[in-house]
């Protein structure tokens, strides 16, 4: 085998793998699953608790400087807009996370907004991957006031939704988005076929 057919065909397996990590992303628009999570309390929190407000999971590794850094910007804009109905959620899922870990996260970054812990087989679920796949962290779930998840990190690094501006403006733009009258709500699978 030629030094040119191992380096085309190499490159052809790159592509290729590259192509699958890009498509296995879950479609969105999608009604959200339930997820549920620990508090560094030990209580138990369902995502459902959070409904009628836009929500911004941000999935994390306590260990990653990059998820803290993305927590303090997302902490910075629930200080603007958490009165509005904004509501972030922090979610580690590193093998060792337990309430001690995520208290000692929080206290050091001075998040305000709950911050828990879950297994990776819970997060793979609900991102909607399979549990080979592989993602960079942080990986940030946008959940409008209906429970339509509206953005979705790809598998590789999402400079869009990491970034202060654009996810201000996609904040905003929610939150102006009608509010849903309580009772009246279809389940979230029912609403994305009405749109």
């Amino acid at each position: 085998m030629s030094v040119l057919t191992k380096k085309v065909g190499r490159l052809a397996t790159f592509i290729l793998l590259s192509a699958s990590l890009l498509v296995a992303t879950a479609p969105v628009p999608r009604g959200s699953s339930e997820l549920t999570f620990l508090e560094p309390s030990g209580k138990q929190t369902s995502l459902s608790s959070f409904q009628g407000k836009v929500v911004v999971m941000e999935f994390l590794l306590m260990n990653c400087p990059h998820c803290a850094r993305v927590a303090l910007v997302i902490s910075k804009l629930h200080k603007e807009l958490g009165a509005r109905g904004f509501q972030p959620i922090g979610i580690a899922f590193d093998n060792d996370a337990g309430g001690g870990k995520v208290t000692d996260f929080v206290r050091r970054f001075g998040i305000a907004y709950p911050v828990g812990y879950t297994s990776a087989a819970a997060v793979d679920g609900f991102l909607g991957r399979k549990s080979s796949e592989q993602f960079m962290v942080p990986q940030i779930v946008v959940i409008d006031r209906q429970g339509i998840i509206r953005a979705q990190s790809r598998p590789i690094r999402e400079s869009s939704l990491e970034d202060e501006n654009y996810l201000r403006n996609l904040i905003n733009s929610l939150l102006d988005e009608s509010v849903p009258r309580s009772g009246n709500r279809p389940p979230a699978r029912e609403q994305l076929k009405q749109h």
